[in-house]
């Protein structure tokens, strides 16, 4: 019995089929089932009942997978405290918001890359409920998102919060939000809802938000003078600095954006578990250097 193939086990187990395993695994599907097939000759046990489905758990394999999850962590606890964070090789994979993406994100690339040398990183930028799907059909490894996500099998670290602040293109006459269009995050974003929920409360059902899924175009949008909208004032700097917009106040402010490092609580989290923490230290220096 070897740790490739309780790896394998256990990953067949969680997503229900070879083919996905293979994936995660990053080997071809007849190394998967190979590995599978051995195991369950050595232990003389089915493990798996092959339905149309996908594989599902006999008894035999249900007490196994207890025991696979354990020696597992084992391995993953030395790895973390006698290798060598430089000679950790494979795929990790990284979702963000585009908030994110557009502060600290390149940052934190830099200095993961420099811990994790040989790790090869795909790097995911979506929308926040887009993320925590993918978190959960364990298409990701670490997600940067507006959090926390609630489900028991995830840990979130909390990552500093973004202030928004209403902004219009400069020299703008005095803004009327029951009649200028403000302009928000994606329409199936937190964001989105609370603006929504608050300018219609205050302004009546008639009140005009345009949605963006791409922050960037939405403050050129208000650069031009088509709408107002409050983001982030960090992601604005680069047209405030210009001269193309400015902040104004209109009498309330929505809710700060509160982000999450959030990862699946498996073994072999090692790498997901440093990741959040490296994220939040260089989260936290990015947002005392931002004024």
């Amino acid at each position: 019995m070897t740790l490739e193939q309780l790896r394998a086990f256990l990953w067949v187990a969680r997503l229900g089929g070879v083919r996905k395993a293979g994936a995660r695994l990053n080997v071809s599907q007849p190394a998967v089932s190979a590995r599978i097939a051995t195991l369950e000759a050595e232990l003389q046990q089915q493990l798996f009942d092959r339905a149309p489905g996908g594989f599902v758990l006999t008894r035999q394999g249900q007490l196994l997978i207890t025991y696979a999850e354990q020696m597992l962590f084992v391995e993953e606890e030395i790895r973390k405290r006698v290798s060598d964070p430089a000679e950790t090789q494979g795929l990790f994979r990284i979702g963000a918001s585009e908030t994110i993406a557009q502060s600290w994100l390149p940052a934190f690339i830099k200095a993961f890359s420099a811990d994790y040398p040989q790790v090869t990183l795909d790097l995911t930028v979506d929308i926040s409920i887009n993320l925590r799907t993918a978190l959960l059909e364990r298409r990701l490894d670490l997600a940067f998102l507006m959090g926390p996500v609630s489900e028991f099998t995830v840990e979130n670290v909390a990552l500093p919060q973004f202030d928004l602040h209403w902004f219009r293109a400069r020299g703008a006459d005095k803004v009327d939000l029951a009649r200028v269009p403000v302009i928000s995050y994606a329409t199936k974003t937190r964001p989105f809802r609370e603006l929504s929920e608050m300018l219609t409360r205050r302004y009546g059902p008639s009140v005009r938000i345009y949605s963006s899924a791409s922050l960037s175009a939405s403050l050129k949008m208000i650069a031009a003078g088509v709408a107002v909208g409050p983001y982030p004032r960090a992601l604005a700097r680069g047209l405030l600095d210009a001269g193309e917009i400015e902040e104004f106040d209109p009498g309330f402010q929505p809710s700060p954006l509160e982000f999450t490092a959030s990862y699946l609580a498996d073994p072999r989290r090692h790498l997901a578990e440093t990741g959040a923490a490296m994220a939040r230290t260089v989260a936290e220096a990015w947002s005392g250097n931002d004024p």
